[in-house]
């Protein structure tokens, strides 16, 4: 059947599954990797030099011909040349989070990128739609990384009704299941972070992704509410020292400044209790290592078979109607 959408039309795609943008995680391999098995593979750019960056786009683009996608954090104090790299390598796909594209968006759409930010709230989707962006990433607070307040329940739908572009479901999505209900919900596409973390091509240590692969539903938390940057972690000692600093930010502003730095790079390298280990809540549903291709190709497949059922149920509820109309 195939589960063919504006998004993979739009994003030259076979599937519409993205991976999503995790900061010194989502590397030019890993990249590479989801968008050779079909679905479209994001290099995370946030904090990263940009000689990295770089070096990534041309590391992926060895390994795939097929479209490939870059993410670019615009609270980055460096975002403007980020942005500006990109246009000139010409990545296919530009994903954005932590504010605004306005600045950038003719230079990339001059370029023949496609442009997808990734939104919180109806609110900021209907902004994007008439700035001209090409689809919107609604991700719920079940993500990993950084959140709004709103669940995926709740946001996909009412962004489906909000704006007239294709809307990618995000947060909470592992497995085909979820898929098969982002698209239920309205949506065209999923993207997943969470999911891709214990894959093969993903760099992180070997004991961030054992953490991962043990959680249970209840192991993530949300740290930063208190500072307007919350992010959604799994529950260790750095978190749990967060939550208790936090709790008096103006006692505890500069102690809380000196645990952050260099926190992802510590979970990264595989400190997984002074580190900042993102994940989220659908952790729990992460039990395999596989490789990217083994993720894209069983999500995909376990979807496609889901919508296939729902369409037969829906066909045979319709012909068990029109049969009792006609007697």
């Amino acid at each position: 059947m195939g589960l063919r959408t504006r998004v993979t039309e739009i994003l030259g795609v076979e599937h519409p599954v993205i991976q999503g943008a995790m900061a010194r995680i989502a590397d030019g391999r890993l990249a590479a990797a989801v968008s050779e098995a079909g679905g479209l593979g994001i290099i995370a750019c946030g904090g990263a030099p940009l000689d990295w960056v770089e070096e990534q786009v041309h590391r992926a683009r060895s390994l795939t011909s097929k479209p490939l996608g870059a993410n670019v954090m615009l609270m980055d104090p460096h975002a403007a040349d980020v942005a500006a790299l990109l246009a000139e390598l010409r990545v296919d796909v530009i994903t954005t989070g932590a504010g605004s594209p306005s600045d950038y968006l003719g230079m990339w759409k001059d370029a023949g990128i496609k442009v997808v930010p990734v939104v919180a709230s109806c609110a900021q989707a209907r902004r994007m739609e008439r700035m001209g962006v090409d689809a919107v990433v609604a991700e719920g607070t079940e993500s990993g990384g950084h959140v709004g307040e709103l669940t995926t329940m709740a946001l996909v739908p009412a962004t489906v009704e909000a704006v007239s572009i294709p809307v990618i479901a995000a947060g909470g999505i592992a497995d085909g299941r979820g898929m098969a209900a982002a698209f239920m919900l309205g949506a065209e596409g999923v993207q997943m972070g969470t999911r891709f973390l214990t894959v093969e091509e993903c760099p992180i240590h070997d004991a961030y992704k054992e953490k991962v692969l043990a959680a249970k539903d209840s192991d993530t938390v949300v740290t930063g509410r208190g500072s307007g940057h919350p992010a959604r972690c799994l529950k260790n000692a750095f978190a749990r020292k967060v939550r208790v600093l936090e709790a008096d930010l103006a006692q505890n502003g500069d102690a809380l400044e000196e645990l952050y730095l260099g926190s992802l790079r510590r979970g990264v390298e595989g400190d997984v209790e002074n580190g900042s280990l993102m994940a989220g809540q659908v952790a729990a549903l992460v039990r395999e290592r596989k490789t990217a291709a083994d993720v894209v190709r069983s999500v995909v497949a376990e979807a496609e078979a889901l919508v296939a059922l729902n369409l037969q149920q829906v066909a045979d509820a319709n012909a068990c109607r029109a049969r009792q109309g006609g007697e």
